[in-house]
């Protein structure tokens, strides 16, 4: 006999875990808007054009692994709270680089889990999982020491059905598409299952070539080999680099790509000439680039990316300001995306100028900005989503993805740059059955900025709900050219080799 024959969630005790107007003002007239607002947004389709869902996921259709291998050790925001309370990786059953014995009972990890699910008390992981649990998996919203085994073994049990498939799961989220991120050497063997498998879902890809520039890394030369093999270039100087590039970009594009991503430390931008950027890429060659040159070269390539965007299309997005594992031990032993990043003071205004003022008026270019810094939204990034055509603001991103944060964006950004030179919204996760709640939580947040403005009379409600689906679904599709005629029958057999 299953577990949910002994002992089934009582299904009304279960919904009612999750209060209907959550994250809206307690004022009652705020209130009220604010679920007037978020009806008419709650059922639009999910828009995700950025995150990093892995798209074997979808090209497979596999039954989904166990609850913990699912909901806990692909999401950084989980493990990397547990470890700042002394839970080690190890006890999580986190693959180790040396190959050091972890715990594979996955129950006891669960169980492990839920004895520090009172960690999550008022942060985004604790709502999004709340709801993850109550609306994806019918169990209660919060979950403990007492319940742990019943909730696992409830969510395992559904996880072997056909409706808990990837694909199915999909349909049930109403994701009108999905974009993943992949490096510009991938061979995109998924996306090409997809297509070929003749599944209707929208899932394409995002062209990010950051290990190509990072010409101080030791795993350049790699990157390039692979890039190489991909695109059929010979990658022998600066030139041929652009030509493998390009090729790979004409590769994304026939899947479905319509973005590039970039990830930097420092948004420094400059154009070199020709010769400079040969000679920073011969010294990388010998094994003698330093971290300025790397930075110098960063910054040039941001530009040609700018340069290419305005040619084949594809929608720029930047992230900078992250340094990466900064707890040397972790990447060490346990690799990256694993909690050792940190958010860096950031600055926008000078390192950005050279790339917008060669191409921010460009109306076939769009730069999609995103910080980590907060001290910049009023300061810089407002200001300059408010002048350069080109630049919208991406969404209050990773440690600011919060109720709190995203509230803080729309204050600070609202009054210089308006709603419609922001982006909408976007996930940026790889834990798939997190995306509805995540979207969810957005909407309302955004619902009740919008109630406090009408509640004040600073925004009528008939624009209050024009405002509200633009940054639920409407800007998020048009701003990433989702809802643009698609190039795939230009570039069919791309990418063509050895140009």
């Amino acid at each position: 006999m299953s577990v949910s024959e002994i002992v089934r969630f009582d299904a009304e005790t279960v919904a009612s875990s999750l209060h209907p107007d959550r994250f809206f003002d307690p004022e009652p007239s705020v209130r009220r808007i604010a679920r007037a607002i978020y009806e008419r947004t709650h059922g639009l389709p999910l828009i995700c054009p950025h995150g990093h869902v892995d798209p074997s996921l979808l090209a497979d259709n596999a039954q989904f692994p166990e609850p913990t291998a699912l909901l806990i050790a692909p999401d950084h925001y989980l493990v990397r709270m547990l470890y700042s309370r002394g839970v080690s990786m190890e006890s999580l059953g986190i693959p180790t680089r040396d190959d050091t014995p972890v715990e594979a009972d996955p129950r006891k990890v669960w169980q492990l889990f839920a004895d520090h699910f009172y960690l999550f008390r008022g942060t985004p992981s604790g709502a999004w999982l709340a709801q993850e649990f109550v609306e994806v998996f019918g169990v209660p919203a919060v979950l403990t020491s007492a319940n742990a085994m019943l909730v696992y073994d409830e969510i395992a049990e559904k996880l072997t059905s056909p409706e808990f498939r990837p694909r199915a799961l999909f349909d049930r989220f109403n994701i009108e598409v999905l974009a993943t991120t992949d490096k510009a050497s991938d061979p995109l063997l998924a996306h090409q299952a997809m297509r070929s498998s003749g599944w209707h879902g929208r899932v394409v890809p995002t062209f990010r070539p950051d290990a190509a520039f990072r010409i101080a890394s030791p795993d350049w030369t790699g990157e390039l080999t692979a890039l190489s093999s991909v695109t059929g270039v010979s990658i022998t100087d600066f030139t041929s680099l652009l030509r493998a590039l390009q090729a790979a970009r004409r590769h994304f594009i026939a899947l479905g790509a319509t973005a590039s991503d970039h990830a930097v430390v420092e948004p420094w931008t400059e154009w070199l000439s020709a010769d400079v950027a040969q000679q920073l890429f011969a010294r990388a060659q010998r094994g003698d680039a330093t971290v300025d040159d790397q930075r110098r070269f960063e910054g040039h390539m941001l530009m040609e990316m700018a340069q290419m965007s305005i040619t084949d299309g594809l929608v720029m997005q930047l992230h900078p300001g992250s340094l990466r594992d900064h707890d040397a031990s972790i990447a060490a032993r346990f690799g990256p995306d694993r909690g050792g990043d940190i958010p860096l003071r950031t600055e926008y205004t000078r390192n950005l100028r050279a790339l917008l003022n060669k191409f921010g008026h460009d109306p076939r270019f769009t730069l999609i900005l995103f910080t980590l810094d907060e001290s910049t939204y009023a300061r810089e990034l407002a200001p300059l989503a408010g002048l350069y055509p080109a630049l919208r603001l991406g969404p209050a991103w990773w440690f600011h993805d919060s109720i709190e944060g995203m509230t803080r964006f729309r204050h600070a950004v609202t009054e210089t740059a308006g709603f419609y030179n922001t982006a909408g919204f976007n996930d940026d996760t790889r834990a798939f059955c997190s995306i509805p709640a995540r979207h969810d939580l957005s909407r309302r947040v955004d619902a009740n900025f919008l109630a406090g403005l009408v509640a004040r009379h600073q925004l009528s409600l008939s624009d209050a709900h024009d405002v509200a689906r633009a940054l639920a679904y409407e800007l998020a599709k048009s701003t990433y050219r989702f809802d643009a005629p698609s190039t795939v029958s230009l570039f069919a057999h791309a990418p063509k080799g050895h140009e």
